[in-house]
């Protein structure tokens, strides 16, 4: 159950503007608003995967040349048998 607060009644009120087939059930609106509100959430959390795949290619390979080569080994070296 949701609690018609001022702010989700100018919502409501908004998409009966939108959807005026629906405006006389503002439950239908609120189901609408809500799915709207999910497509629009999904949107967002795929555009920051993208950006962060984005960002994590950029920075691939930037450090490249920093260790030697045989580093490992040189490591091992320093360790006792």
């Amino acid at each position: 159950m949701i609690t018609e607060t001022d702010e989700v009644a100018r919502a409501i009120d908004a998409a009966a503007a939108l959807w005026p087939d629906e405006q006389d059930d503002r439950a239908a609106l609120l189901r609408r608003l809500i799915a709207s509100g999910a497509e629009v959430v999904e949107r967002s959390a795929a555009e920051r995967v993208v950006l962060r795949r984005s960002a994590i290619l950029a920075a691939s390979g930037g450090l490249s040349g920093v260790w030697p080569s045989e580093w490992r080994s040189e490591l091992r070296a320093e360790w006792p048998a």
